[in-house]
């Protein structure tokens, strides 16, 4: 009995070592999801954080990235901040803030333009335009491979904003009585289950006068008409923030997120800084990093 238990737990052993040897000279093939922080709105809505992955369809109509295979090695990690809601008569929206993972980068959203100023930003997705009778605003651009543009404002009255652009789909033009809606985002399945990142953020609107854009699907953040602040963008979504009524904030944009599977037989560390949850997924541990305390953060993949 004793021996056929040490033959068993031998013949597992090899198995271990022959599985990490392969690995080790071929590298661990990764799966990932990498979504900047999403953009903060002013009186237009902010745009959606760019959004990549080789485990599904990434941002602006591109398809699935190519395979990975990683080294055992050190490796860098940032989620991407949102950026902050501005007053809509004073200032546009802050852009998001960009993440990595290794040698993935995505760009953080665009941010929503201030009222009467053509100073919407281009991002992963653009911002949306702002309320304002002076000139219809050209759409913010998004990044090729991450995101759609945001959507421009109308000079008919009673003057809608342009809500920020999403992963999945370009944000609206305001028309009519009603500011844009944030763009679409995109799902992905690589956690186990389908979730919806990177919305745009809706256009604010004008109480009374014109209704408020609805969030993208994904965390967008919905604009306001009813003398309030536009509501941020979901954490870890990217989603952008939704645009603020005449004289108030304008939402901030949600943090974006990192999520990495390899097979389960790996190694993985992380620095001190890293907030981060993992689950096994079939033959593979899914990583699910929702905060970085620096840019200088890291994983570490043995």
């Amino acid at each position: 009995m004793a021996v056929t238990s040490m033959a068993n737990s031998s013949i597992r052993d090899f198995q271990k070592f022959n599985g990490m040897n392969m690995f080790n000279n071929l590298g661990f093939p990764i799966s990932y999801l990498v979504v900047g922080g999403g953009g903060g709105a002013s009186s237009g809505g902010g745009g959606a954080g760019g959004y990549r992955s080789n485990a599904g369809t990434s941002g602006g109509g591109a398809s699935s990235e190519s395979a990975l295979s990683l080294a055992s090695g050190v490796y860098s990690v940032t989620v991407g901040a949102g950026g902050a809601g501005q007053n809509s008569e004073s200032a546009p929206g802050t852009p998001g803030v960009s993440s990595v993972f290794g040698t993935i980068t995505t760009v953080g959203g665009g941010s929503g333009g201030q009222i009467d100023a053509d100073d919407a930003s281009a991002g992963g997705s653009g911002g949306g335009a702002a309320i304002s009778s002076s000139g219809t605003y050209v759409a913010k651009a998004g990044t090729v491979g991450q995101g759609f543009a945001g959507g421009a404002n109308n000079t008919a009255s009673p003057l809608p904003s342009g809500g920020g652009g999403g992963a999945g789909a370009v944000g609206v033009t305001g028309t009519g009585s009603v500011s844009g809606a944030g763009g679409a985002g995109v799902s992905s399945s690589i956690t186990g289950s389908a979730v919806t990142r990177a919305g745009g953020g809706g256009g604010g609107g004008r109480a009374g006068i014109s209704s408020a854009g609805a969030g993208g699907a994904g965390g967008g953040g919905a604009g306001n008409n009813a003398s309030g602040a536009g509501v941020a963008g979901t954490e870890n979504t990217g989603g952008g923030g939704g645009g603020g009524y005449q004289a108030y904030v304008g939402g901030a944009g949600g943090s974006g997120v990192v999520i990495f599977s390899l097979p389960t037989q790996a190694i993985v560390t992380f620095s001190g800084g890293v907030t981060q949850t993992s689950a096994v997924v079939g033959a593979n541990r899914v990583y699910t990093v929702t905060a970085t305390s620096t840019t200088s953060e890291t994983v570490t993949i043995a």
